[in-house]
């Protein structure tokens, strides 16, 4: 899977029509349409605002505009699944020419316009994380920091109370490597906090 790491346009001219083509990050469907509100109020006089998006969730949205089912929304889909794309949307803004592409050159159209932003954009190959909690004692730390930094484990922020807590974010499934790894390094005093539900996250991948 993939993340967009900013927003990327690029623009298509067909038998007179214009498109222009936004591809951008946008982790929920409230993000993703206020990204195309956003472009209907900047491109008012424009004649569809065709968007497609998909999320780390695996429902994927689209529509049509106005357009005929299936020539706008479909092929900008299309682009984002063929390149593994998530918390993405491309929004594809259509100014009518005067000559009418038909179905298949209006579906065409649109694809292209998806895929130039979406090649022109950065992005970064991604896993599935959750994120969970170490516990452990001051006088293991350096132990504690030790098999994180030997494993796939990204550390954040730390909390200090009687006891030391501090947060990870690991690869999806792989807590009890961790906690077991934890453990024998400090003779069963440190391990990961027992979480039912972990948040979910995403993970640079080094493959």
């Amino acid at each position: 899977m993939r993340l967009l790491l900013a927003p990327a346009e690029a623009e298509l001219v067909e038998r007179g029509s214009k498109f222009l083509a936004l591809a951008h990050p946008a982790a929920c469907i409230e993000e993703a349409l206020a990204v195309r509100d956003v472009r209907r109020r900047r491109h008012h006089d424009a004649t569809h605002h065709v968007f497609a998006a998909r999320f780390g969730d695996g429902h994927p949205r689209s529509d049509d505009d106005g357009e005929p089912s299936g020539t706008g929304g479909r092929p900008v889909l299309a682009e984002i699944e063929a390149r593994e794309l998530i918390d993405t949307v491309v929004v594809v803004t259509r100014w009518f020419g005067g000559t009418k592409l038909g179905t298949g050159g209006l579906a065409r159209a649109y694809g292209r316009a998806a895929a130039g932003a979406l090649e022109a954009a950065r992005m970064r190959r991604v896993i599935a994380g959750e994120i969970r909690y170490i516990v452990y004692e001051f006088n293991d730390t350096g132990a504690v920091a030790r098999v994180l930094e030997t494993g796939s484990a990204l550390r954040g922020p730390d909390e200090y109370g009687r006891r030391v807590r501090t947060e990870v974010r690991i690869p999806r499934g792989s807590g009890p490597v961790l906690d077991r790894r934890l453990r024998d390094a400090t003779a069963g005093r440190a391990g990961l906090e027992p979480d039912e539900a972990p948040g979910s996250c995403w993970i640079t991948s080094t493959t």
